[in-house]
């Protein structure tokens, strides 16, 4: 197959196909934005140290986290937290329309493609799909870059339009992500057949195993070894190497976010057998049967939201651990090496960032409840047909969506909140003598006087240990019901056109 058919017959197809091809391109858009903004901000250079700069900050940024050096990494980090819920996005956007693109690799078999030519085809879908949507992401990028440019009365910019990202690293986004994006749907595919009559999957018919918990476990350990890590060295007069300690929570975050992702998986056969065994309406019957029948939707459609909600609980803790240190300074005088207001003002953009990602998550679950209701239209129709009221498969809908969401919000809060804990001791501060002067400013100004009017007195050991933030998680808690109560709301609203008696003819 030359590469012109294939692309011929990648971009072949309806208009739901049409509409996967807009809303993927639109995700891999998302996604260029957040990440070239991250490497703008990484690309922000250091001034070498001088008499009147010896902090070496950039003084040409009005904003504080572009200004300082080691607050830019948290702020290119809280941008590609971004990314999260929009791959997320983009992983539901290539479920719409299934049915009817199984329907046309069908007909590529039956027209003489072989099963490796028909991943080729649904692959190259995706990737071109992608690249539109990276195109055109670095073309806002370049607008918005010359348009918002707008240095101060006193020359000072409030956004970093004055250094551009290395051109290596464009190129590795703008073309890494339809390759991924490819790569990643031939994986999919994996398990997929494709014949002359349509598409086979193999799926997995034994119950899932809650394996994910040892992840969890593994990440929770992880980061408990920072600490231990760093003062091994620190007693022994060493530096541990630069990879080592950023490469525990890097390992740790992922392995955290794995088990809390795929263990819903679990949490949803679980929700179903509970059930199935306790539910005597309808509605929960038939939502156990479809969460026991197929247990790693869950795991597929709340992958973007909960990853956003370990986010958003670890910055919950670190705001926590923030206040604790400003309490610890209220009560000590020990100094914070910048106002408690500036660290907590940079935590309201990570927070901000989160409330972006549930944004973004939510229309993830949007699209996958809707994809969800028009594959199954057929059944859904033969259930109506049969006498079942749409209003009881509306409320198997709820219970289907809730029933797993619940307790994975849950976990996933927890396990982002203990992952910071066992990163951040509580705050400790004294313990150290102190001289104090009990003259005038005058006389304890003076070195000869200061001397007859000095005592030294002993700091007590104070800790302070953070609160655990209760309203805050419950609010991101809330957030997260929301938008999936919010989703399957709209989703309903698909279920009376998706149950008409016509539909018991789809094929």
């Amino acid at each position: 197959m030359t590469p012109g058919t294939l692309f011929r017959l990648a971009r072949a197809g309806t208009r739901a196909d049409t509409a996967r091809v807009a809303l993927t391109a639109l995700s891999a858009a998302l996604a260029t934005l957040a990440g070239l903004a991250a490497l703008t901000v990484l690309a922000i250079p250091t001034p070498p140290a001088t008499d009147g700069n010896s902090v070496r900050w950039s003084l040409q940024y009005t904003n504080g986290l572009l200004r300082e050096p080691g607050l830019r990494g948290g702020l290119a980090f809280a941008l590609l937290l971004l990314v999260v819920p929009v791959l997320g996005l983009a992983g539901q956007c290539a479920r719409l329309g299934a049915p009817a693109r199984d329907r046309r690799l069908a007909a590529f078999r039956l027209a003489g493609a072989t099963p490796r030519e028909v991943t080729r085809i649904a692959a190259a879908e995706t990737g071109l799909a992608s690249l539109l949507g990276t195109v055109g992401g670095l073309a806002v990028f370049v607008a918005g870059h010359r348009l918002l440019h707008r240095p101060g009365a006193d020359g000072r910019l409030s956004l970093p339009t004055d250094v551009q990202p290395a051109p290596p690293a464009v190129l590795a986004v703008v073309l890494g992500l339809p390759l991924l994006s490819a790569v990643v749907g031939a994986v999919l595919l994996r398990r997929v057949t494709t014949t002359p009559f349509g598409v086979v999957r193999r799926v997995r018919t034994r119950a899932p195993w809650p394996w994910p918990g040892l992840l969890i476990l593994v990440g929770l350990a992880l980061f408990a070894a920072f600490r231990p890590v760093g003062l091994w060295y620190e007693r022994r007069h060493a530096t541990p190497p630069p990879w080592l300690l950023p490469t525990l929570l890097v390992l740790g975050a992922l392995a955290a976010m794995v088990g809390v992702i795929a263990g819903t998986g679990w949490l949803s056969h679980t929700a179903g057998r509970l059930l199935h065994r306790y539910g005597r309406r309808p509605a929960t019957l038939l939502a156990a049967r479809r969460l026991t029948a197929d247990p790693w939707a869950g795991s597929r459609t709340f992958a973007a939201l909960l990853a956003a909600l370990v986010f958003g609980a670890g910055a919950a803790g670190i705001r926590a651990d923030f206040l604790a240190a400003i309490e610890l300074e209220r009560r000590t005088g020990a100094g914070m090496a910048a106002p408690g207001s500036f660290y907590l003002g940079a935590m309201d953009l990570v927070d901000l960032a989160v409330a972006v990602s549930v944004a973004i998550a939510g229309g993830g679950l949007l699209v996958a409840v809707v994809e969800g209701i028009v594959t199954r239209r057929r059944a859904y129709a033969a259930l109506v047909a049969t006498g079942v009221p749409r209003a009881t498969i509306g409320r198997s809908l709820l219970w289907q969506s809730l029933a797993p969401a619940v307790p994975a919000i849950g976990l996933a809060l927890a396990v982002g909140y203990l992952l910071v804990r066992g990163v951040y001791p509580a705050p400790r501060g004294g313990g150290y003598p102190q001289e104090v002067c009990d003259a005038g400013e005058r006389l304890c100004g003076d070195p000869a006087t200061r001397a007859g009017h000095t005592r030294t007195e002993w700091v007590p050991e104070v800790t302070v240990a953070p609160h655990v933030p209760w309203e805050q998680l419950a609010w991101f808690a809330a957030g997260g019901l929301a938008a999936v109560l919010l989703t399957v709301g709209v989703g309903l609203l698909f279920l009376r056109a998706s149950t008409t008696v016509e539909e018991l003819r789809t094929t």
